[in-house]
């Protein structure tokens, strides 16, 4: 009989006190930042249908980065590799229902069967934020700007990270904070941003991966062919912030 591995599965992490103790510091931070900004917490399970994914992404990319599998029920499930699909389903679902504006915040766990590497497992946790009902501007600046103060309520100094923004639709940027760099080069991977797009870097090349991403997507639910509402929202992984942290000597590494 074989002897059993005592390491964790590839791409994903055991969190042992110590470690947890540091990522419930970054929890902590996330939530105290955001719901002071009146964000209010949502949560679903990990599994979804594959057809919501499929239906954004294309087939391609669920087979290649997913965990996905066929149930016992022989329905194809897909643990999930992000929460805007989610948001847009229970949004879809309440759509007469609920008043907008809406500020919803998440803390999902997330899965995609990636190459692992520094900043980037097979799993990992992620604060999503999301503003939606205001098709202006000021939604964009009060999306970034929440980026912008969670990261300083890390400690974060303004020369440690810089927040990169470009615009689909026009060149014209407006100045959002001190650290905004205007990169026309930008281009988020998912197909549904309909605006403005940005990503924090931090400044030390040793964190290549971003820190944090976002923009505006107003075409959120048309897979749910229902009608569209006006959205802007980021994700904040753990395991970026947490090299960020660890990179500066912030918080648990002071």
């Amino acid at each position: 009989m074989a002897k059993l591995d005592t390491g964790p599965y590839k791409g994903v992490r055991d969190f042992y006190p110590e470690d947890m103790a540091i990522e419930n510091h970054i929890f902590k931070t996330w939530r105290e930042v955001v719901e002071k900004a009146g964000y209010q917490e949502y949560s679903a399970s990990i599994l979804e249908p594959t057809e919501i994914y499929t239906e954004k992404s294309g087939v391609e990319i669920i087979n290649e980065q997913t965990f996905t599998f066929t149930d016992r029920g022989d329905r194809s499930v897909t643990l999930r590799p992000e929460m805007t699909p989610t948001l847009a389903r229970m949004i879809a679902a309440r759509r007469r229902n609920l008043k907008f504006p809406l500020r919803w915040y998440s803390i999902p766990n997330l899965f995609r069967y990636e190459r692992p590497q520094r900043g980037r497992k097979r799993e990992h946790w992620q604060l999503n934020c999301d503003l939606l009902g205001i098709t202006g501007i000021e939604a964009d600046i009060e999306i970034i700007s929440l980026a912008y103060k969670i990261m300083k309520e890390f400690g974060a100094k303004d020369e440690n990270f810089e927040i990169r923004i470009n615009n689909s639709n026009t060149d014209d940027l407006k100045e959002i904070g001190p650290n905004i760099v205007y990169d026309p080069t930008l281009a988020r991977g998912q197909t549904y941003y309909t605006g403005i797009v940005f990503e924090i870097f931090d400044t030390n090349k040793e964190n290549g991966r971003s820190i944090a991403g976002g923009g505006r997507y107003d075409n959120l639910l048309e897979i749910f062919e229902v009608d569209p509402i006006p959205a802007v929202g980021f994700g904040m992984g753990d395991i970026t912030i947490n090299d960020f942290l660890e990179t500066h000597k912030l918080g648990p590494y002071a």
